[in-house]
């Protein structure tokens, strides 16, 4: 679903209209879009640029350096499995496979219903419960491939 134009002006100037005055509002500003569209759209990028005199490259570079940001929508649900070393080393490589056969997407794609998108992160915090998953914004230690099924299944997500 593309968002309409106008929807995309009033969320960013609404949201520097709240952060112009604050020390380095750009984080702040991104995060307000977001929770407002559900993403950061590249079309959001000029506007941010250009209300914090900023160049787009600047905008940018902070929406693609931080995973968080998304240019699209996500699905209905969210997988975010961790790809860092302490989850690598506890099956996390056969947890992605399986998450990626089972859902039919690779990390960074949503599927074509919009039920779920899956999304590679380096490091959730939890590494002493490896491997570990943000499953719909909560934290889940120990997960393996029986509860990225039952999460699956409950969504309506075809095997």
């Amino acid at each position: 679903m593309n968002l309409e134009r106008a929807a995309i002006e009033r969320s960013v100037s609404s949201a520097v209209a709240r952060m112009r005055g604050e020390p380095g509002p750009l984080l702040e500003i991104l995060h307000a879009v977001q929770n407002d569209l559900g993403c950061v759209p590249p079309e959001s990028v000029a506007l941010i640029a250009d209300a914090l005199n900023l160049s787009r490259a600047e905008v940018h570079g902070v929406v693609s350096f931080y995973h968080h940001f998304r240019e699209r929508r996500a699905g209905e649900h969210t997988i975010q499995l961790c790809r860092a070393e302490a989850c690598q080393s506890m099956r996390g490589e056969a947890l992605a496979d399986f998450a990626k056969r089972r859902l039919q997407i690779g990390f960074g794609e949503t599927r074509k219903d919009g039920k779920v998108t899956l999304d590679a992160v380096y490091c959730l915090g939890n590494c002493a419960c490896a491997p570990s998953a943000m499953i719909d914004g909560q934290l889940r230690g120990r997960v393996d491939e029986q509860a990225l099924a039952e999460c699956a299944d409950a969504w309506g997500v075809p095997a």
